[in-house]
Protein backbone atom coordinates (compact mmCIF):
# COMPACT_ATOMS: atom_id res chain seq x y z
CA UNK A 1 0.00 0.00 0.00
CA UNK A 2 3.03 2.29 -0.18
CA UNK A 3 1.77 3.60 -3.52
CA UNK A 4 -1.18 5.45 -1.99
CA UNK A 5 0.76 8.50 -0.85
CA UNK A 6 -0.61 12.04 -0.79
CA UNK A 7 -0.98 13.33 -4.34
CA UNK A 8 -0.67 9.90 -5.99
CA UNK A 9 -2.63 9.44 -9.22
CA UNK A 10 -5.19 6.65 -8.86
CA UNK A 11 -8.31 5.08 -10.31
CA UNK A 12 -11.35 4.58 -8.08
CA UNK A 13 -14.07 1.94 -8.33
CA UNK A 14 -17.59 2.43 -7.02
CA UNK A 15 -20.14 0.10 -5.45
CA UNK A 16 -23.12 2.36 -6.03
CA UNK A 17 -25.91 1.07 -8.27
CA UNK A 18 -25.33 2.16 -11.83
CA UNK A 19 -21.60 2.68 -11.34
CA UNK A 20 -20.36 -0.86 -10.63
CA UNK A 21 -17.71 -2.00 -13.06
CA UNK A 22 -16.41 1.50 -13.74
CA UNK A 23 -13.12 3.15 -12.78
CA UNK A 24 -12.78 6.92 -12.26
CA UNK A 25 -9.61 9.04 -12.25
CA UNK A 26 -8.61 10.65 -8.97
CA UNK A 27 -5.81 11.54 -6.56
CA UNK A 28 -4.98 10.63 -2.97
CA UNK A 29 -5.75 13.47 -0.54
CA UNK A 30 -5.00 11.58 2.68
CA UNK A 31 -3.16 8.22 2.65
CA UNK A 32 -3.95 5.27 4.95
CA UNK A 33 -2.92 5.61 8.59
CA UNK A 34 0.27 3.71 9.38
CA UNK A 35 -1.46 1.70 12.09
CA UNK A 36 -1.90 -2.02 11.42
CA UNK A 37 -4.84 -2.97 9.19
CA UNK A 38 -5.79 0.67 8.49
CA UNK A 39 -6.93 0.72 4.87
CA UNK A 40 -9.03 3.89 4.50
CA UNK A 41 -7.93 6.57 2.03
CA UNK A 42 -9.40 10.03 1.35
CA UNK A 43 -9.57 10.55 -2.42
CA UNK A 44 -10.56 13.36 -4.75
CA UNK A 45 -12.20 12.62 -8.11
CA UNK A 46 -11.00 14.39 -11.26
CA UNK A 47 -14.23 14.12 -13.26
CA UNK A 48 -16.98 13.90 -10.62
CA UNK A 49 -18.04 17.09 -8.88
CA UNK A 50 -19.39 17.54 -5.34
CA UNK A 51 -22.47 19.43 -6.56
CA UNK A 52 -24.18 20.73 -9.68
CA UNK A 53 -22.17 23.97 -9.68
CA UNK A 54 -19.11 22.01 -10.77
CA UNK A 55 -16.85 24.19 -8.65
CA UNK A 56 -15.44 21.54 -6.32
CA UNK A 57 -14.33 17.98 -7.09
CA UNK A 58 -16.01 15.26 -5.02
CA UNK A 59 -14.01 13.87 -2.09
CA UNK A 60 -14.74 10.51 -0.48
CA UNK A 61 -13.20 8.12 2.02
CA UNK A 62 -12.57 4.79 0.31
CA UNK A 63 -11.05 1.44 1.20
CA UNK A 64 -7.83 0.58 -0.67
CA UNK A 65 -9.71 -2.43 -2.05
CA UNK A 66 -11.45 0.05 -4.35
CA UNK A 67 -8.30 1.80 -5.56
CA UNK A 68 -5.50 1.06 -8.02
CA UNK A 69 -2.82 3.00 -9.97
CA UNK A 70 -3.83 4.26 -13.44
CA UNK A 71 -3.15 1.52 -16.03
CA UNK A 72 -0.58 2.19 -18.77
CA UNK A 73 -1.70 2.81 -22.34
CA UNK A 74 -0.09 2.10 -25.70
CA UNK A 75 0.49 5.11 -27.92
CA UNK A 76 -1.17 3.30 -30.82
CA UNK A 77 -3.27 0.17 -30.93
CA UNK A 78 -5.50 -1.66 -33.39
CA UNK A 79 -8.44 -3.26 -31.59
CA UNK A 80 -9.93 -6.60 -32.59
CA UNK A 81 -13.37 -8.21 -32.29
CA UNK A 82 -13.81 -10.18 -29.02
CA UNK A 83 -11.05 -8.16 -27.34
CA UNK A 84 -11.72 -7.01 -23.77
CA UNK A 85 -11.46 -3.23 -23.47
CA UNK A 86 -12.32 -0.33 -21.19
CA UNK A 87 -14.53 2.32 -22.81
CA UNK A 88 -14.59 5.93 -21.63
CA UNK A 89 -18.22 6.83 -20.92
CA UNK A 90 -19.99 9.05 -18.37
CA UNK A 91 -16.67 10.31 -16.96
CA UNK A 92 -15.30 6.83 -16.23
CA UNK A 93 -13.80 3.69 -17.77
CA UNK A 94 -16.24 0.76 -18.16
CA UNK A 95 -15.22 -2.83 -18.95
CA UNK A 96 -16.69 -4.36 -22.10
CA UNK A 97 -16.03 -6.56 -25.13
CA UNK A 98 -15.67 -5.42 -28.75
CA UNK A 99 -18.42 -7.06 -30.79
CA UNK A 100 -18.25 -5.15 -34.10
CA UNK A 101 -15.67 -3.13 -36.06
CA UNK A 102 -17.13 -0.19 -38.01
CA UNK A 103 -15.72 2.36 -40.43
CA UNK A 104 -13.60 5.34 -39.35
CA UNK A 105 -11.99 3.42 -36.47
CA UNK A 106 -15.22 3.03 -34.53
CA UNK A 107 -16.23 -0.08 -32.59
CA UNK A 108 -19.34 -1.53 -30.95
CA UNK A 109 -18.73 -2.51 -27.33
CA UNK A 110 -20.98 -4.83 -25.31
CA UNK A 111 -21.19 -4.29 -21.53
CA UNK A 112 -22.04 -7.50 -19.67
CA UNK A 113 -23.14 -5.75 -16.47
CA UNK A 114 -25.83 -3.65 -18.16
CA UNK A 115 -26.32 -5.87 -21.24
CA UNK A 116 -26.01 -2.76 -23.43
CA UNK A 117 -24.09 -2.23 -26.65
CA UNK A 118 -22.71 1.21 -27.54
CA UNK A 119 -20.44 2.58 -30.27
CA UNK A 120 -17.09 4.24 -29.49
CA UNK A 121 -14.17 5.83 -31.29
CA UNK A 122 -10.87 4.00 -30.80
CA UNK A 123 -9.61 7.12 -28.97
CA UNK A 124 -12.14 6.36 -26.22
CA UNK A 125 -10.97 2.75 -25.79
CA UNK A 126 -8.06 1.15 -24.01
CA UNK A 127 -6.99 -2.46 -23.58
CA UNK A 128 -8.57 -3.92 -20.43
CA UNK A 129 -5.99 -4.69 -17.76
CA UNK A 130 -6.11 -6.18 -14.26
CA UNK A 131 -3.85 -5.07 -11.39
CA UNK A 132 -2.34 -8.36 -10.16
CA UNK A 133 0.59 -8.86 -7.77
CA UNK A 134 1.65 -5.25 -8.25
CA UNK A 135 1.77 -5.64 -12.03
CA UNK A 136 -0.56 -4.93 -14.93
CA UNK A 137 -1.83 -7.98 -16.81
CA UNK A 138 -1.38 -8.01 -19.73
CA UNK A 139 1.78 -5.86 -19.52
CA UNK A 140 2.34 -2.70 -21.54
CA UNK A 141 3.27 -3.37 -25.14
CA UNK A 142 6.24 -1.01 -25.20
CA UNK A 143 6.73 -0.82 -28.95
CA UNK A 144 4.14 0.42 -31.42
CA UNK A 145 1.55 -2.32 -31.70
CA UNK A 146 0.72 -3.74 -35.09
CA UNK A 147 -1.87 -6.36 -34.32
CA UNK A 148 -2.03 -9.07 -36.93
CA UNK A 149 -5.41 -10.38 -37.89
CA UNK A 150 -5.93 -13.77 -36.37
CA UNK A 151 -8.20 -16.42 -37.71
CA UNK A 152 -10.94 -17.59 -35.41
CA UNK A 153 -9.96 -20.51 -33.20
CA UNK A 154 -12.07 -23.60 -33.60
CA UNK A 155 -13.18 -24.23 -30.01
CA UNK A 156 -13.74 -27.91 -30.73
CA UNK A 157 -9.96 -28.27 -30.96
CA UNK A 158 -9.52 -26.64 -27.54
CA UNK A 159 -12.41 -28.11 -25.54
CA UNK A 160 -13.13 -31.72 -26.42
CA UNK A 161 -16.20 -33.69 -25.35
CA UNK A 162 -16.14 -34.53 -21.64
CA UNK A 163 -13.58 -31.84 -20.75
CA UNK A 164 -14.06 -30.34 -17.28
CA UNK A 165 -14.39 -26.54 -17.52
CA UNK A 166 -15.72 -23.51 -15.68
CA UNK A 167 -18.47 -21.32 -17.11
CA UNK A 168 -19.37 -17.69 -16.36
CA UNK A 169 -22.78 -16.07 -16.75
CA UNK A 170 -24.12 -12.62 -17.64
CA UNK A 171 -27.48 -13.18 -15.97
CA UNK A 172 -28.44 -10.80 -13.18
CA UNK A 173 -27.34 -12.18 -9.84
CA UNK A 174 -24.73 -14.50 -11.33
CA UNK A 175 -22.21 -12.02 -12.75
CA UNK A 176 -18.70 -12.59 -11.44
CA UNK A 177 -19.21 -16.28 -10.65
CA UNK A 178 -17.74 -19.40 -12.27
CA UNK A 179 -19.57 -22.75 -12.29
CA UNK A 180 -18.09 -26.19 -12.92
CA UNK A 181 -19.34 -27.96 -16.05
CA UNK A 182 -18.36 -30.51 -18.68
CA UNK A 183 -18.33 -30.10 -22.46
CA UNK A 184 -21.13 -32.02 -24.18
CA UNK A 185 -20.33 -31.00 -27.77
CA UNK A 186 -19.12 -28.12 -29.92
CA UNK A 187 -21.67 -26.07 -31.84
CA UNK A 188 -19.93 -24.32 -34.70
CA UNK A 189 -16.62 -22.57 -34.12
CA UNK A 190 -17.45 -20.37 -31.15
CA UNK A 191 -20.20 -22.05 -29.12
CA UNK A 192 -20.42 -25.19 -27.01
CA UNK A 193 -23.11 -27.22 -25.31
CA UNK A 194 -22.19 -27.69 -21.65
CA UNK A 195 -23.68 -29.55 -18.69
CA UNK A 196 -23.31 -27.99 -15.26
CA UNK A 197 -21.97 -30.11 -12.40
CA UNK A 198 -24.11 -28.44 -9.71
CA UNK A 199 -26.90 -26.42 -11.38
CA UNK A 200 -30.07 -28.38 -12.13
CA UNK A 201 -33.14 -27.91 -14.32
CA UNK A 202 -36.22 -26.14 -12.94
CA UNK A 203 -37.97 -29.46 -12.29
CA UNK A 204 -34.80 -30.87 -10.65
CA UNK A 205 -34.86 -33.96 -12.87
CA UNK A 206 -31.39 -33.51 -14.37
CA UNK A 207 -28.33 -31.30 -14.50
CA UNK A 208 -28.83 -28.12 -16.51
CA UNK A 209 -27.51 -27.99 -20.08
CA UNK A 210 -26.89 -24.74 -21.96
CA UNK A 211 -25.43 -23.46 -25.20
CA UNK A 212 -22.60 -21.10 -24.19
CA UNK A 213 -20.34 -18.72 -26.12
CA UNK A 214 -16.66 -19.69 -25.93
CA UNK A 215 -15.89 -16.28 -24.36
CA UNK A 216 -17.62 -17.52 -21.19
CA UNK A 217 -15.69 -20.79 -20.90
CA UNK A 218 -12.26 -21.47 -19.44
CA UNK A 219 -10.38 -24.64 -18.41
CA UNK A 220 -10.95 -25.86 -14.89
CA UNK A 221 -8.29 -24.24 -12.65
CA UNK A 222 -5.35 -26.51 -11.83
CA UNK A 223 -4.88 -27.91 -8.36
CA UNK A 224 -3.14 -25.20 -6.37
CA UNK A 225 -0.62 -25.59 -3.61
CA UNK A 226 -2.32 -26.18 -0.26
CA UNK A 227 -2.63 -22.86 1.55
CA UNK A 228 -2.30 -23.02 5.32
CA UNK A 229 -3.91 -19.63 5.77
CA UNK A 230 -4.99 -16.64 3.71
CA UNK A 231 -3.78 -13.10 4.29
CA UNK A 232 -5.49 -9.74 4.58
CA UNK A 233 -6.27 -8.23 1.13
CA UNK A 234 -5.52 -11.54 -0.60
CA UNK A 235 -7.72 -12.17 -3.64
CA UNK A 236 -9.67 -15.43 -3.39
CA UNK A 237 -12.57 -17.36 -4.89
CA UNK A 238 -15.32 -18.25 -2.42
CA UNK A 239 -17.63 -21.24 -2.91
CA UNK A 240 -21.19 -19.95 -2.56
CA UNK A 241 -24.51 -20.92 -4.20
CA UNK A 242 -22.81 -23.71 -6.21
CA UNK A 243 -20.28 -21.37 -7.83
CA UNK A 244 -16.93 -19.68 -7.22
CA UNK A 245 -17.16 -15.91 -6.64
CA UNK A 246 -14.11 -13.63 -6.68
CA UNK A 247 -13.55 -11.57 -3.55
CA UNK A 248 -10.91 -10.19 -1.21
CA UNK A 249 -10.04 -11.21 2.35
CA UNK A 250 -11.14 -8.19 4.40
CA UNK A 251 -10.86 -9.68 7.91
CA UNK A 252 -9.20 -12.72 9.48
CA UNK A 253 -11.22 -14.50 12.17
CA UNK A 254 -10.41 -17.32 14.57
CA UNK A 255 -10.54 -21.03 13.75
CA UNK A 256 -9.53 -20.58 10.09
CA UNK A 257 -12.55 -18.47 9.18
CA UNK A 258 -12.48 -15.29 7.12
CA UNK A 259 -14.62 -12.32 6.09
CA UNK A 260 -14.60 -11.92 2.30
CA UNK A 261 -15.56 -8.67 0.57
CA UNK A 262 -17.26 -8.89 -2.84
CA UNK A 263 -16.72 -5.69 -4.82
CA UNK A 264 -19.42 -6.47 -7.40
CA UNK A 265 -22.19 -6.49 -4.77
CA UNK A 266 -20.55 -4.44 -2.00
CA UNK A 267 -21.21 -7.30 0.44
CA UNK A 268 -19.15 -9.08 3.07
CA UNK A 269 -19.68 -12.73 4.05
CA UNK A 270 -18.01 -15.20 6.38
CA UNK A 271 -16.38 -18.36 5.00
CA UNK A 272 -14.48 -21.36 6.30
CA UNK A 273 -10.96 -21.94 4.96
CA UNK A 274 -12.15 -25.05 3.10
CA UNK A 275 -14.59 -22.98 1.00
CA UNK A 276 -11.88 -20.65 -0.34
CA UNK A 277 -9.21 -20.99 -3.01
CA UNK A 278 -6.54 -18.64 -4.36
CA UNK A 279 -7.97 -16.56 -7.21
CA UNK A 280 -6.49 -17.18 -10.64
CA UNK A 281 -7.21 -15.53 -13.99
CA UNK A 282 -7.13 -17.28 -17.37
CA UNK A 283 -5.22 -14.77 -19.51
CA UNK A 284 -3.80 -15.43 -22.99
CA UNK A 285 -3.97 -19.19 -22.50
CA UNK A 286 -2.22 -19.19 -19.12
CA UNK A 287 -3.27 -19.24 -15.48
CA UNK A 288 -2.12 -16.15 -13.60
CA UNK A 289 -2.23 -16.29 -9.82
CA UNK A 290 -3.57 -13.18 -8.15
CA UNK A 291 -2.70 -13.67 -4.50
CA UNK A 292 -2.02 -10.36 -2.78
CA UNK A 293 -3.47 -8.65 -5.84
CA UNK A 294 -3.49 -5.33 -4.06
CA UNK A 295 -0.01 -5.54 -2.58
CA UNK A 296 1.91 -2.67 -4.13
Amino acid sequence: MDYFKKGAEIEISSDEDGFRGAWFAGTVVKPPAKKKNKTLVVVEYKTIMADESGANPLRETMDVLQLRPPPPRERTRTFQISEEVDAYYNDGWWEGVITEAHENSRFAVFFRTSREQLEFSENDLRLHREWINGNWVPPLEEEKVKTEEKSAVDVSSVFSEGTLVEVSSDEDGFQGAWFAATIVKAIGKDKLMIEYKSLRTDDDTDFLREEVDALHIRPYPPETVVVDRFHLLEEVDALYNDGWWVGVISKILRRTRYIVYFRSTNEEMEFDHSDLRLHQDWIDGKWVKASQALEL
